[in-house]
């Protein structure tokens, strides 16, 4: 079913009005392994005139589009869920070689994507208009009734990130079409692959010529331009704050959803299960190497159980699988490239320098960290602070719980944050207090079940995400009033 996706050569096509297609003259950008720098693939770097096409193919067909009945959009997506359930160990592989995602999260993202569009779909059949009466508003009879429906708002720039790149690139994609937008997809390069991929099921499933579009290159030549395009209606950015900053400065008068960086806290107090707490961040921090927005990035336990926590957290950590994902159910996998490995070597050296007391790990083999845990970190050290994107979790010992939720609101983040205590008072203490999304109670800091709101206060983000907020983001309420002559 991929076939024309990508020639012998191992170059990958992009869907533009129906076709797959790469400029004869196009450079290309090669996608090696973060695994052993093997080759996955090349991807087109496209021009601005191949990115003017992608968007203007996108907004021609969104005025016939947006006229198809919900009842035939929720068809298509509900065949694309089956394609991708048919296909899970093929995708899972292709994820696997192009961004070292593990078997059993590689699987899991195929089916959770496959789960997300189906609920995406159904969810739209329920998102109704209302009606409104003009006499419940002081000083007006019932002389007026508006009818109120929703309206999509035109081409969605979908862009998404390296790390999940089949649910993320979905999780954009799925609720614009069901709102009756658009979509020209730019996926980071490192994923791109994979994204492509979904861009063909799509394909497959029956979604006319026009209304998914794929664009792929290189953010410098590329990046600016598209998202100050004038015929671009929404952006859907997820990616590092960095970026996102640089977007939201550049762009004007477009509505923006965005997913941005992180340092999400797990708060331990006095009364918490430890053995609950450290199971709870040990996934957290270190899935996928903890190269997540909504990974556990930081323990501010409370003095008097962090030596306790350290033995538990120290014990288990050891027992961690670190490998290549090719090579069994490895936990530990190579992070995506050398400049993230370098990035996290640089933490882990300012944290010896400054003090901070290596409990386990700290050690690498290529592009794989080893999962490392600091206890004693202070706020002087730069783990404190800044996002690793990789294995490495510090330890911030408090006095309190107000000393815990005066550190974690310092963050210039406010995605998640994360409570471990028995005392239900105790936990609404803190999360009323907390400068964050979400609070997550006795559990790690992840994202999901895809129909909550996810969102991100301060740097973490912008707007609220989750299969109807996101509906709602990518649509507008159009009135339409209907006047009584009486």
């Amino acid at each position: 079913m991929f076939d024309n996706l990508c020639n012998d050569n191992k170059i990958f096509k992009n869907l533009i009005g129906g076709d797959w297609v790469i400029a004869d003259d196009s450079e290309l950008i090669e996608i090696k392994s973060p695994i052993d720098g093997s080759l996955v693939g090349k991807v087109g770097a496209m021009n601005t005139g191949e990115v003017d096409k992608a968007i203007r193919v996108a907004k021609e067909v969104q005025k016939d589009w947006k006229l198809v009945p919900i009842s035939e959009k929720a068809k298509v997506l509900h065949k694309v869920a089956d394609i991708l359930e048919e296909k899970v160990k093929e995708l899972a592989s292709i994820m696997m070689h192009e961004v070292a995602k593990d078997k059993k999260s590689a699987e899991s993202e195929v089916i959770r994507t496959a789960d997300f569009i189906r609920f995406t779909a159904d969810t739209a059949k329920n998102i109704a208009g209302e009606s409104l009466p003009a006499e419940s508003f002081p000083g007006y009879k019932r002389d007026k009734i508006s009818v109120v429906t929703r309206e999509p708002l035109g081409v969605v720039l979908a862009i998404s990130p390296f790390n999940y790149p089949l649910n993320l690139a979905a999780s954009k994609i799925a609720p614009a079409l069901m709102a009756g937008n658009t979509v020209v997809l730019k996926p980071a390069t490192q994923g791109s692959i994979t994204a492509l991929h979904l861009v063909k099921i799509f394909q497959e499933a029956g979604l006319p010529n026009g209304v998914l579009n794929s664009i792929t290159g290189k953010g410098s030549e590329i990046g600016d331009y598209v998202v100050t395009h004038p015929e671009i209606n929404f952006i859907n950015f997820t990616g590092s704050t960095e970026v996102g900053k640089r977007i939201s400065s550049i762009t004007t008068m477009v509505p923006l959803l965005m997913e941005l960086g992180g340092k999400d806290a797990a708060i331990v107090l006095e009364d918490a299960d430890l053995e609950l707490a450290a199971k709870n961040i040990i996934a957290g921090a270190f899935s996928y190497s903890g190269q997540r927005c909504t990974a556990v990035k930081r323990i501010l336990a409370v003095d008097t159980i962090a030596d306790k926590l350290v033995d538990i957290l120290k014990r288990d950590i050891k027992k961690l699988k670190v490998g290549s994902p090719l090579e069994g159910d490895a936990d530990i996998v190579p992070l995506i490239d050398e400049k993230a490995v370098e990035f996290v070597e640089n933490l882990i050296k300012d944290s010896r320098e400054k003090g901070a007391t290596l409990v386990v790990g700290g050690n690498r083999e290529g592009n794989i960290i080893y999962p490392t845990l600091f206890d004693n970190v202070t706020r002087e050290m730069r783990l404190a602070w800044e996002e690793p994107f990789g294995p490495v979790l510090p330890i911030i010992r408090v006095k309190d719980k107000d000393e815990a939720i005066e550190i974690a609101n310092e963050s210039e983040y406010g995605l998640q944050s994360a409570i471990f205590t028995n005392n239900i008072n105790e936990a609404f203490y803190v999360s009323d207090r907390l400068e964050v999304g979400t609070v997550q109670v006795n559990n790690k800091t992840e994202r999901g079940p895809d129909h909550f709101p996810f969102l991100g206060v301060k740097a973490s983000g912008l707007g609220t995400q989750g299969i109807r907020y996101s509906i709602e983001a990518m649509s507008r309420p159009k009135a339409v009033v209907i006047n009584i002559n009486n």
